[in-house]
């Protein structure tokens, strides 16, 4: 059986957090197959990048070119389509991303390999590997299995999985590409970065989110002096932010970012299933609501039933205590 093909994904000479998390997954899925892991790096001056992805452990292919300075669907589709070829890896990985949606549906058309999208988990057993990932925007997990074959893809979504801590150094071998010219009819223009705003939430380690309970704008001010308090950063529910109390850019759900604070402070958040797929990777969830029903009482790690607008102002007090 070949190796695990994990495919490193990097922008702009940084490495995306999507290639530490896979790493996350793999060697476990690879010991469950008896073989190794294997990334890969496809780039131009790639040399620091592939120190950086080899201190995990794994052997670090690296595809080191010129052509391969931006990222381009097509020249990654013909390397990954050679690789395979030669490698005859069990699985290939890559991250559900802008990059990866952009060429792997097409590699498993051209190879004619079976595909799962978006897994958030991977399980070998029996001659048989599976896949769980989410459906109705996180409320349902389901577990498909692929069908047999030599080679499966398979794209990784982001910020279910926490990174690992670097094992050892792997060893580092270049490869020769096998794009030997140039592609002329998909060019890479330029970058236009997304506007985040003043804060990009998902980033944040402590998140301060509010939800209709906070009912006006002007009761805003509290949740400031407790988010300052505790140097937190605030973000809002979908109603919060179509309300205007919040700015669209800290929408968390489905519909806004995915966050994964070490702390996430829910207030006045009922905890729809939407809103609740986007701070699942939130390490410590605090909800305070007085609805003893509330739905985020069922992801949170501590739960405060009352009236935030009495919560805050005593958690505020004690802080203050605390602090001398």
């Amino acid at each position: 059986m070949g190796n695990i093909l994990v495919l490193a994904e990097h922008r702009q000479g940084a490495l995306r957090d999507i290639s530490y998390e896979m790493m996350a997954l793999a060697p476990k899925l690879a010991e469950d197959m008896g073989c190794e892991v294997t990334v890969l790096l496809v780039g131009s001056k790639m040399d620091d990048l592939a120190k950086k992805m080899a201190a995990y452990g794994s052997k670090v292919l690296v595809v080191d070119d010129p052509l391969f300075e931006n990222f381009n669907a097509e020249k990654y589709q013909k390397v990954l389509s050679a690789l395979i070829d030669d490698l005859k890896p069990a699985v290939v990985m890559t991250g559900q991303t802008a990059q990866g949606v952009d060429f792997i549906p097409a590699l498993a058309v051209e190879k004619n390999l079976p595909l799962v999208a978006e897994a958030i988990s991977l399980e070998y057993a029996n001659g048989t590997l599976k896949a769980t990932r989410q459906l109705y925007s996180g409320k349902v997990n389901a577990t498909v299995a692929f069908k047999p074959a030599d080679t499966y893809l398979v794209t990784i979504r982001e910020g279910v999985v926490e990174p690992p801590d670097a094992a050892a150094d792997g060893a580092v071998e270049k490869v020769d590409s096998p794009l030997k010219d140039d592609l002329t009819y998909r060019s890479f223009v330029e970058y236009i970065e997304a506007e985040v705003g003043d804060v990009d939430i998902t980033q944040s380690d402590t998140l301060v989110a509010v939800g209709r309970g906070l009912k006006e704008d002007k009761n805003l001010s509290i949740i400031e002096e407790l988010a300052q308090a505790i140097r937190a950063d605030i973000a809002g529910s979908r109603a919060a932010t179509d309300a205007g109390w919040i700015p669209h850019d800290r929408q968390v759900g489905t519909s806004g970012k995915s966050v994964k604070p070490k702390l996430y402070i829910a207030m006045g958040i009922s905890g729809a299933f939407q809103h609740v797929a986007g701070m699942k990777g939130a390490k410590t969830v605090v909800a305070i609501n007085k609805d003893p029903e509330a739905p985020i009482f069922t992801v949170a790690d501590y739960a405060i039933v009352d009236d935030m607008f009495k919560v805050v102002p005593k958690l505020i007090e004690k802080l203050k205590e605390l602090k001398g």
